[in-house]
Order: C-alpha cells, then sequence, then structure tokens
C-alpha cells in the first residue's frame, strides 16, 4: 500500500461515572494547585458545575463565555489567569468554554496577539496544562487541537499543537442535567463529525475506524440520551462517541461544516443545530456525483439497506427522532442572508476536504436546499 498517514494522541482520557472526583488528584500529578475553571453563566448556576467545583481545590473561575465566545471572552479569561496567578487551565463546559480555555493560554503567552493573525512565533513555550471536562456531547473540542473563535462576525479557527489537553475527563454524571435541545444539538454536532470525518478523501484508516464506530455508538445512544436524560449509559456513549469524532476529524471535515460556521457567526446559530440543518443537503449533493460513499456509513447507522437515500433518509430519521425541525427558514434565516453566508463558506477551509469539491455558486445552492 502506497499511501501513508500519521497518528499521534498524547492526551490521557478518564472516562465513567464520578471521575470528575479524581480531578484534584490529577491536577496534584502535574504539579498544580490553583487552576482557573472556564466556564459559562448558564453552567456556573447549576448543580454540575457545583458537583464540579466541589471536586477542586483552591481554585479562580471565570465565567464569562459566550455561546459563540469572541475574541474579548479569550482575553478577559487570560486576565483573569494573570491576576490571580494560576497554574492550571480546566475547561467546564460545552465546546465554546473549551475553546477558549485552550486558546487563553496562548493570550497569556501572546498579551498582544490577534487572534485572526498567525501567532507571532511557533515556539509557544510551556503553556499551563489544561484539562477539559466536558458537560456536553457533540464538539469533541477536548481533544482537539484547535479552537473557532469569531472577531469581526467571522469565525477562526486557531489551530497549534499546544492546544491538545493534558486530561480529558469523561463523566456522563456531569451530563444528566443538559436540556434536550441541547443534547439533541451537541450530538447531532458530533455525527456530523464522524460522517464528514470518515468521508474526507484523505487516506487515514485509524480515523476511518474510529468514525464508524462513533457514528454507530449516536445512532444507538442519542435518541435514548434526549428522551432519558438520566439514562447513564446512553450520556456514557454520547461522551465517547464526541470524543471519537472529535479524534476522527484530525483527518478532516467536509462542505457541512463551511455552511454551518457562517450560520453560527450570521444567524447566531448553535453550531450543532446549524450542522444538522445542512447535513442531509451536503450529503445529497455529495452522492449525486459521487453514488455509494454512504455504503458504510449505513452499516454503521444499522440501516436496512445500502444505498444512499437510506443512508440519508436515516440520518433525516434520527434528526426528527430527536426533535431538530428541518429547514434554515424555520431557524429565522432569509434570503438576504445568504450572499454573506455564501461568502464566507467559501472561505472556510472545510469544503476543501469534502469528498466532492464545491463552488462558491455550490454552497450558495446549497443555502437555498435547506431552506
Amino acid at each position: 500500500m502506497a499511501a501513508k498517514a500519521q497518528f499521534s494522541f498524547p492526551t490521557t482520557i478518564l472516562f465513567g461515572a464520578g471521575t470528575v472526583g479524581d480531578v484534584a488528584e490529577q491536577l496534584a500529578r502535574l504539579n498544580c494547585t490553583r487552576p482557573l475553571v472556564v466556564t459559562d453563566a448558564g453552567l456556573a448556576s447549576t448543580p454540575t458545575f457545583g458537583k464540579a467545583i466541589a471536586a477542586l481545590p483552591t481554585s479562580s473561575v471565570f465565567s464569562g463565555v459566550r455561546s459563540n465566545p469572541l475574541d474579548e471572552d479569550v482575553r478577559a479569561a487570560a486576565e483573569v489567569f494573570s491576576r490571580d496567578r494560576c497554574d492550571a487551565v480546566i475547561g467546564l463546559g460545552g465546546g465554546s468554554a473549551l475553546d477558549v480555555a485552550k486558546v487563553l493560554r496562548l493570550s497569556v503567552q501572546f498579551p498582544d496577539w490577534k487572534m485572526s493573525e498567525p501567532l507571532p512565533s511557533d515556539d509557544v513555550g510551556a503553556l499551563a496544562p489544561f484539562v477539559a471536562i466536558p458537560t456536553t456531547a457533540g464538539t469533541g473540542s477536548e481533544v482537539g487541537r484547535s479552537s473557532v473563535i469569531t472577531m469581526g462576525g467571522r469565525k477562526h479557527v486557531i489551530f497549534h499543537p499546544s492546544l491538545l489537553a493534558k486530561l480529558v475527563i469523561l463523566d456522563p454524571e456531569l451530563t444528566v442535567d443538559l436540556p434536550a435541545k441541547l443534547t439533541a444539538a451537541t450530538g447531532a454536532d458530533a455525527l456530523t463529525h464522524c460522517i464528514e470525518s470518515f468521508t474526507s478523501p484523505a487516506f487515514h484508516p485509524m480515523c476511518d475506524g474510529i468514525a464508524l464506530e462513533g457514528i454507530r455508538l449516536i445512532a444507538d445512544a442519542l435518541p435514548r440520551a434526549v428522551k432519558s436524560p438520566h439514562d447513564l449509559d446512553a450520556r456514557g456513549k454520547m461522551l465517547i462517541a464526541a470524543t471519537m469524532g472529535g479524534v476522527a476529524f484530525q483527518k478532516d471535515l467536509g462542505a457541512a461544516h463551511s455552511l454551518a460556521h457562517p450560520l453560527s457567526a450570521i444567524c447566531h446559530l448553535h453550531h450543532g443545530l446549524a450542522n444538522a440543518l445542512v447535513l442531509t443537503t451536503v450529503m445529497q449533493f455529495n452522492a449525486a456525483r459521487k453514488p455509494g460513499m454512504y455504503a458504510r456509513v449505513a452499516t454503521a447507522l444499522n440501516c436496512r439497506g445500502a444505498s444512499d437515500r437510506e443512508t440519508i433518509d436515516t440520518v433525516s430519521k434520527v434528526f426528527d427522532d430527536i426533535g431538530i425541525p428541518g429547514g434554515l427558514a424555520i431557524h429565522g434565516v432569509t434570503e438576504s442572508h445568504l450572499d454573506e453566508l455564501a461568502d464566507q463558506a467559501f472561505e472556510d477551509g472545510c469544503h476543501l476536504t469534502n469528498p466532492v469539491p464545491v463552488t462558491r455558486a455550490d454552497l450558495l445552492q446549497l443555502y437555498r436546499e435547506a431552506m
């Protein structure tokens, strides 16, 4: 076999109900005594937050993360980190909190850095350890080496190997209070990651296998997690599947993500919801030009048949079953948004690894079909 691939994964993952109780011991192993906990205001007022904080040593808290985080959120968190002389960062929450927690360490290192521009140096020095404790099962940000930060109405992907977490704690007990709508939207995000990474044309058999197992777990667990929020088996499988999606998409993503990113930046849709609203439209576009590409996805979804049509219909049914109504228009997207959305989608690099090429005109038409 002539193809080549590279796979590395240095992050330690602890999984299981109650594992958040091990965080103090794990911090001690990293020689850290004063972490900064980065979260959002909504989570900071919940029992989930109280349970996590109770397991920590003395800590500072930054709870100003927005649902689509801005560069100013990162800078504000970095100021708290420096002011309180923290020695570690804990991201507690969904992908937004984890993204801010990762990047603030670079902001501390480079105070004058504009996050829309490259880092001043590839040598970032020794950053404070980052511990990721997700309370949603979707983004896979806990195992990613990138963050998505909004600046000037545009989403920017910040990538650096140093953004990887030292430790991830996957505790399904921390996800049982997640509302059904957020459980559905974040789960749709995880499913999109797995499907797009698997169908990305790069050669990466490790990521392919991980993505297919993630799809299988989501098909089984997501409807149960939405309908029975205290089902720890379903919640645990969703955490694992979301993390698998985060690992798998180091291979790459596709056009659905290029369409989704501007929907969040311009129309303020939740990223997972945005993915759900465009995924099947993109799958139809891809299948029409490369028939049969979803056969193995069909097997992972436990479809009755293996045709592209049956696979796409099964994905649509999953979204229907978890209460995600189709159509961008229902969620406030109008015809007047489409040109700006298409411009930003075409500038977004994810579509460059779509299984079939897309033009700006294609992306505009995909938005129209998803309306």
